[in-house]
């Protein structure tokens, strides 16, 4: 996907909110223990979570980040950043971000909010907050603890200078006409811009296209399976204009979690196995014109099923932070794995690993030599 092939790979390559920018690096330049944590308030779209993570791999903390699914009971807050709290010294250098902190909301918070307020009160370590709005209800005590940053929407103007040279770097053209609707549909999000670059490029361009607004992850999991038809379902699907590989993955993710029956697991797992074949050929052969069936292969996952919720990992948090701060074996096996495989280490890390450490601790899989010692240490850990 050209959002990720363009990904800005530091601050100073970010497209507008100059003095946004500015002050995020002062913050973090400045930060010492005890520093208010930081909201960055705007539009999707608008850089805050790269800026996010790109300020940390600047300053040196290992971010550890969540999403407002995370956080919306005091006990799973608890069971998330207890262990990053309280081994700061053994982990390194942590930093938390908070990823659409604004979600947290109605029923669906049983102390989230009050428990995360208490610990942006006493930062040990760096933490930033993303959000839409900073004007809700839910969003008032967590404003007094912190120091809010705004973003705005890109102007057309930035957005026009940055798209025709994105298209020249790629050696392709939109016409005068078709860059203008690209801007004017993107409403000021880059990544919206680009995606939809992209679209018209490779030739995928919905007919029903503007009535589709975009949605978050979580919204729009929570959306398809809560929707009333196959129509509704599809548009939500299309409304989810984010990385082709965040969305198999955020649908695996959601349906693994859920407490399903073993004929509907297994259907709904063989659908995303369809999903993540078509994009792997799609990657392989930098074909990118058969991204316009990735959407038609997840709708088959569209039943009315309120078991369905959407969760950002399919491992506990233990365990992932225990895969986060493991030591240079394990990255180097998952760096060595995910060659094999044709995917990332991190992706082989939180889908592949522990289903192979399971094989092999029930003797059903015989690892390499090379790789035997690393993985029986690591079972028997």
């Amino acid at each position: 996907m050209w959002s990720e092939k363009y990904r800005p790979k530091s601050i100073s390559e970010m497209v507008g909110n100059e003095e946004s920018r500015a002050a995020v690096v002062e913050w973090f330049a400045k930060w010492k223990k005890g520093t208010k944590p930081l909201l960055l308030v705007g539009a999707p779209g608008t850089g805050k979570t790269t800026i996010a993570y790109l300020a940390a791999r600047q300053f040196g903390y290992d971010i550890i980040g969540l999403n407002a699914s995370d956080v919306r009971s005091k006990s799973r807050i608890n069971e998330i950043l207890t262990p990053v709290l309280g081994n700061i010294s053994v982990l390194g250098t942590p930093m938390i971000f908070v990823d659409e902190v604004d979600g947290i909301h109605g029923r669906s918070d049983y102390g989230g909010v009050s428990a995360l307020v208490d610990i942006l009160k006493a930062p040990a370590v760096p933490i930033v907050l993303a959000a839409n709005t900073d004007a809700t209800e839910k969003m008032k005590s967590i404003n007094k603890a912190v120091k809010t940053i705004s973003f705005k929407r890109i102007p057309p103007r930035l957005l026009r200078v940055y798209l025709e040279d994105l298209l020249r770097r790629q050696g392709v053209q939109l016409s005068p006409g078709a860059l203008i609707k690209v801007i004017t549909r993107s409403k000021g999000d880059i990544r919206s811009t680009i995606n939809l670059a992209q679209s018209l490029v490779t030739g995928f361009n919905p007919q029903t296209e503007d009535t589709f607004e975009r949605i978050n992850v979580e919204d729009g999991i929570n959306a398809f399976f809560k929707a009333n038809s196959v129509e509704e379902a599809r548009s939500v699907l299309y409304s989810m204009q984010i990385d082709p590989r965040e969305k198999i993955n955020a649908f695996y993710s959601s349906i693994i979690t859920s407490e399903l029956d073993g004929a509907t697991l297994a259907k709904y797992l063989q659908t995303i196995s369809q999903a993540d074949m078509l994009f792997g050929k799609i990657t392989k052969t930098q074909n990118w014109r058969l991204l316009r069936y990735l959407n038609d292969t997840l709708i088959k996952l569209y039943q009315n099923d309120d078991k369905v919720r959407y969760a950002q990992y399919n491992l506990s948090w233990p365990l992932l932070n225990r895969i986060r701060w493991d030591a240079a074996k394990i990255k180097s096996m998952s760096h060595a794995m995910a060659k094999r495989l044709h995917m990332s280490s991190s992706s082989f890390v939180t889908i592949c690993l522990p289903f192979m450490l399971s094989c092999i601790k029930n003797k059903s899989l015989e690892p390499d030599d090379d790789y035997a010692d690393i993985i029986k240490k690591e079972i028997e850990k």
